[in-house]
């Protein structure tokens, strides 16, 4: 496929499966908020003999995919992977973690090489010229409060060439360099935006920043949507924070076992409504029982706007909601929520499209849970439309699963390619890689579908990729093929 796709749905194993299982085979385990803990397959004896209970419980199962992630060897796989190597463990057999392709491998080997080289040329924001420069580039991504030792502490650097700040990804294994965020500044008018780049691309970049920072006793964490909010919060109030890295969009389930050893975490992403959806969705993914939430608000923007502004940061945090809540409420407990919408009301009404001011009129922009039809005779443009509506989307960060059920995949992100570049590429193949780099970072994922598919499996991958990928946009095209046009009635 042209993008990275959920192949299907996931062959579905249930936690009661998984518990039945490791039993069976004699793997202790004990359960976390989000995932069981088992000691690793991939570390000390290999024997077949019992894996022990005294050993550091190193991997990870996740609760809902079966996925496991072994954190000191960082072996991952599905669980079918897991339960191979079960069986090869027992047949006296060294477990062997599931190979990337070597095309994968060749292409992380050399974003790492990348990475390292761009790290090498970047110099501590601390270390410029002179103090002139340092004191301009603080300004630039309103930083000016954050001090040196910060800064340091985090490991900031600053490449001048590229006017972009570097943040490290270190692997937590040993701690050598395994990828980079650049973030640089751009100004348009009175509105300025953050541009972000990575190394290896998104979908390989599983860090959160400030992780080397850790302890093993840390058991308070604040999880925000930017590392700048990190570097804030852990000097404004001296508290353990970390910062995803896809921030308010995404949180991928490959880090939940980094995030095991935490009993509260409170999620501080932004200052909108969008991060306050995000906190209430992630939460929901790392146990809602353990987290809290900072409502976004005039007194409470996001960390480092309220390090600038000279806000009391920990008395925020201390007035962070519990995600949990009963089921019966009173107004009381509400107003504030209510408020919110009120002061926000252009937020609340939903995600504006940018190409398509008259939808917004109708519309109200994309608002989770709303299902949207459209309908038209065969060749009236429905699909070409619909591609540039959700593209729209996609573009302001909404997270996007396909189904093509009528066109294959290919010429689906055709279609989007052409309408994202704006030109016909077929006449400019040299600007092709160039687009389609940048096409590649959006959150947009397509289902492999095609034809009539039994509801039940296609249901099911959509809840797969809601899980996996953050999913809040689900476009299927069309209803007609997807349930064959002789099971048409209205119940179905």
């Amino acid at each position: 496929d042209v993008l990275p796709s959920p192949d299907g749905a996931a062959p579905s194993v249930s936690i009661t499966e998984i518990r039945q299982y490791l039993r069976a085979q004699d793997i202790p385990f004990h359960d976390g908020y989000s995932c069981l803990h088992t000691p690793s397959l991939f570390v000390g004896d290999r024997g077949d003999q019992p894996l022990s209970a005294n050993g550091p419980f190193t991997l990870f199962i996740d609760k809902t995919t079966g996925s496991f992630l072994c954190t000191a060897t960082l072996a991952e796989g599905t669980w079918q992977d897991f339960q191979a190597n079960v069986e090869m463990r027992l047949r006296g057999i060294s477990p062997i973690p599931p190979a990337r392709s070597e095309e994968m491998e060749e292409e992380m080997r050399q974003a790492r090489e990348d990475a390292r080289c761009i790290w090498e040329r970047a110099l501590p924001l601390w270390e410029l010229l002179d103090e002139k420069e340092t004191k301009e580039t603080k300004a630039l991504f309103g930083i000016s409060q954050v001090t040196n030792a910060t800064l340091k502490r985090f490991g900031v650097r600053y490449l001048r060439t590229a006017r972009s700040l570097v943040f490290p990804w270190f692997s937590p294994q040993d701690a050598t360099l395994k990828g980079l965020k650049l973030v640089r500044v751009e100004k348009n008018g009175g509105t300025i935006t953050y541009v972000e780049e990575t190394l290896p691309r998104f979908d390989s970049y599983r860090n959160l920043f400030g992780l080397p920072l850790i302890g093993r006793r840390d058991t308070e964490l604040v999880l925000t949507g930017w590392e700048l909010d990190a570097l804030a919060l852990h000097q404004a109030a001296g508290v353990a924070s970390l910062a995803l890295p896809r921030g308010t969009s995404y949180l991928p389930p490959t880090l939940l076992p980094y995030l095991e050893q935490f009993k509260r975490i409170t999620l501080w992403l932004g200052e909108d409504l969008r991060s306050w959806e995000a906190a209430k969705r992630f939460a929901r993914k790392l146990s809602l029982k353990r987290c809290s939430l900072v409502r976004p608000g005039n007194l409470q923007p996001r960390p480092l706007e309220a390090l600038n502004q000279g806000l009391n940061v920990t008395k925020i945090l201390r007035s962070a909601l519990l995600a949990s809540h009963k089921s019966i409420v009173s107004f009381r407990q509400l107003r504030e929520e209510v408020f919110g919408e009120l002061v926000n009301t252009e937020q609340v009404s939903g995600v504006k499209w940018t190409r398509f001011p008259e939808l917004n009129k109708l519309l109200k922009g994309h608002r989770r849970g709303e299902l949207t039809i459209f309908t038209g005779p065969t060749g009236s443009g429905k699909t070409t439309f619909i591609s540039e509506y959700a593209l729209d989307l996609c573009m302001q960060g909404v997270c996007t699963l396909w189904g093509s059920f009528e066109i294959n995949n290919v010429r689906l992100a055709k279609i989007m390619l052409t309408q994202f570049a704006g030109r016909r590429l077929e006449d400019q193949l040299e600007l092709y890689d160039e687009w389609a780099d940048r096409f590649e970072e959006l959150p947009l994922y397509f289902m492999t579908f095609h034809g009539q598919q039994n509801i039940k499996t296609v249901i099911d991958t959509m809840q797969h990729a809601v899980y996996m990928y953050d999913i809040t946009h689900v476009v299927v095209d069309n209803l007609q093929f997807m349930m064959g046009h002789e099971h048409i009635s209205a119940d179905r």
